[in-house]
């Protein structure tokens, strides 16, 4: 695997894009997994030294991914992330002609799965498309470009609210359209979640000025964009 594309670095935090399908760090059941790697073990072996887990992104989402040097500066912006003053931008295909704008307010399971928690996702509608192809019963297929803002950060937050308003993200094997998926992978050899943590704001703890932090380059998501005409919010939104 290349190495990981460094988006930001200072005294205290380094950010980096993770790509699709890569985990974020070992639990017990991808340490099975023979031969697997890690963003915190390739971003640590890259670098040179040790970096601590501030935040989490789902293994088949990519976009910008935050580490601390050490483990107090770590703790630092974990409780930014608690105390929801960070400002998060996700960039989303799905399925559907989406409303220009909207907010979800759906509670979500806790990861333990006993009781629900309130969950809120905001979104705007920056592209649509319409293809010439069938799926389903339809001689056509419609999809959306969105932006998301998701204001808690429950697990698979945003998955899972796409599906709940009918709007499921491409490439969700979870949560998502099987035909849809399917036609994306046979039309544009598209294998992935189409789900990008596209910006990350958020005051420094140390220093204490604005840090904003772009995706940068995805090539595939720049291939695919391309096809579908979206190449302009690609760069717009990851800036």
């Amino acid at each position: 695997m290349e190495p990981l594309q460094i988006l930001y670095r200072d005294e205290n935090y380094v950010a980096v894009h993770k790509p699709a399908g890569l985990l974020v760090h070992r639990s017990w059941l991808a340490g099975r997994e023979e031969g697997q790697r890690f963003a915190l073990q390739m971003t640590r072996d890259q670098l040179g030294r040790w970096v601590y887990p501030v935040h989490r992104l789902d293994r088949p989402t990519s976009g910008v991914l935050v580490f601390g040097f050490s483990s107090g500066a770590a703790r630092r912006l974990v409780r930014e992330f608690e105390q929801r003053r960070i400002e998060k931008r996700y960039l989303a295909v799905v399925r559907g002609y989406a409303e220009a704008r909207g907010e979800i307010d759906y509670p979500l399971l806790a990861e333990d799965g006993v009781a629900p928690q309130r969950a809120v996702t905001g979104y705007r509608r920056l592209a649509t498309v319409e293809l010439e192809v069938a799926v389903g019963r339809y001689a056509t297929a419609r999809y959306s470009l969105l932006e998301v803002f998701p204001r808690t950060g429950r697990m698979r937050q945003i998955r899972k609210h796409m599906k709940h308003i009918f709007h499921p993200i491409v490439g969700d094997t979870s949560h998502g359209d099987g035909r849809h998926n399917r036609m994306f992978r046979e039309r544009f050899d598209c294998r992935r979640l189409l789900l990008q943590a596209n910006r990350l704001g958020f005051r420094h703890p140390y220093e204490g000025g604005e840090v904003r932090i772009g995706a940068g380059a995805d090539p595939e998501l720049a291939r695919l964009f391309a096809q579908l005409g979206w190449s302009r919010w690609l760069e717009a939104t990851g800036s």
